[in-house]
């Protein structure tokens, strides 16, 4: 039993029992022979949604063709999966294979829980996109492999916009700025719907700029939001904020902003490209006229910063089949299988050379040249804290956006993440 796991449910406030699902021990370890890995059984959790059924079947058949294994995916639900899988790291049997959010991995690596992958990424990493797998580096090791990604494009009326007189999408931030402001005079509808607290918009906008929302202060970390780079980014996100009637003090979820797309009066929001089929779902009508496109940076050879949600695969380091689970990142990794769940999910590959399996793809095929150049939260075990709500650094959005300079709205917050940062992860 890993006692630092258990300390670590503890102070994250995890109080309730999870009982973990290990995986299977047929034979009270791994053993291999002329019959491979056969009479084992190699256990994988994977999320709701991350494992469509084709991908699944033919990585299943192939698995088990190569190794002689069997393969068990079980699939998790978001809710309260954190904390199980703290708890079941922290188990004598866990669960071989686990899919982890890519900005949770470090606070699992943090723990003991993930075992080294090094030796994996030098034989199969090497074309890994460097920006995916950051998140997948801790403590300058490779606990975790880079599996899948998403980041947030600009979802358009093409109705509006044809009203407005733009012709063809913008490239620069300029013209994006130039567009928003043709809607407005020229159409009846609200150019943008930006509310005042989409952070993970904000977040893009400072890996952008090359900004660090931390920063290193003895052996602690500390609020960097005073960075002029940060202000800067919040004075771009302001002046996108000005061409909207979305409150300044509410996030994308209240209400949801594609809800409030469908209704067709809108030019754009910046979302994630699922979100139009919220749009569609609440109105039919609105399909024919959605778009999207890339999140144009300040120049247009290079898109703007984004923030890059995902997962990535990690082997639990108190597996019993740790060769077994490298054989499964191997197949589940390489391009057949990677490629053909870009295809089917519509999700940014590990790879840049895989992205051609996104062709067709509107939402996809927008999302992926912002990948090479994104970046997420601060990969450190504290960060976790500092999202929990009520998020300070939303309220320094909406401190700037009613008039606060950001050093001041930076100085009202900083002692609130600062004592976030200060809790043991």
């Amino acid at each position: 039993m890993n006692r630092k796991l258990i300390a670590a449910v503890g102070v994250a406030g995890m109080l309730m029992s999870v009982a973990a699902c290990g995986g299977d021990d047929d034979n009270g370890g791994e053993k291999t022979g002329a019959d491979g890995y056969k009479g084992q059984t190699l256990t994988v959790w994977a999320m709701d949604g991350s494992t469509p059924p084709g991908w699944t079947k033919d990585l299943t058949a192939a698995f088990e063709k190569k190794t002689k294994a069997k393969l068990k995916f079980e699939t998790q639900q978001w809710t309260g999966i954190q904390q199980k899988i703290t708890t079941s790291l922290s188990e004598d049997n866990p669960p071989d294979v686990i899919e982890v959010g890519n900005t949770q991995t470090p606070a699992y690596a943090a723990t003991g829980g993930l075992a080294d992958l090094t030796d994996l990424k030098s034989e199969i990493g090497a074309d890994w996109t460097k920006a995916l797998n950051e998140s997948a580096v801790y403590d300058g090791k490779q606990y975790a492999a880079p599996w899948y990604f998403a980041n947030r494009v600009v979802v358009y009326n093409k109705k509006v916009w044809a009203d407005a007189g733009i012709k063809g999408t913008p490239k620069t931030r300029a013209e994006f700025f130039d567009a928003l402001k043709a809607i407005d005079k020229k159409t009846d509808a609200e150019p943008i719907y930006l509310p005042g607290q989409n952070w993970y918009f904000f977040d893009g906008l400072t890996i952008g700029q090359g900004a660090d929302l931390v920063k290193k202060e003895g052996d602690k970390y500390v609020s960097n939001l005073a960075d002029p780079k940060v202000g800067k980014a919040m004075e771009t996100y302001k002046e996108f904020q000005s061409y909207s009637k979305a409150p300044k003090d509410k996030d994308e979820a209240t209400p949801q902003q594609a809800e409030v797309f469908a209704k067709g009066n809108v030019g754009a929001f910046i979302g994630m490209g699922w979100e139009a089929g919220t749009a569609i779902a609440a109105n039919k009508k609105i399909e024919k006229d959605i778009g999207y496109f890339t999140i144009p940076g300040e120049t247009a050879e290079k898109p703007e910063g984004v923030f890059l949600g995902g997962s990535n695969f990690a082997v639990a380091a108190g597996s019993k089949k740790q060769e077994l689970a490298k054989e499964f990142l191997k197949l589940a990794l390489s391009d057949k299988f990677e490629g053909a769940l870009a295809k089917e999910n519509g999700v940014i590959p590990n790879k840049e050379s895989l992205q051609t399996n996104l062709a067709g793809n509107g939402a996809a095929e927008a999302a992926a040249p912002a990948a090479a150049g994104g970046g997420t939260t601060p990969l450190i075990p504290e960060w976790a804290a500092v999202e929990n709500d009520p998020n300070p650094i939303k309220a320094y959005m909406t401190a700037v956006l009613k008039g606060k300079s950001p050093a001041a709205a930076a100085k009202q917050v900083e002692g609130e993440i600062n004592k976030r940062l200060a809790q043991s992860s």
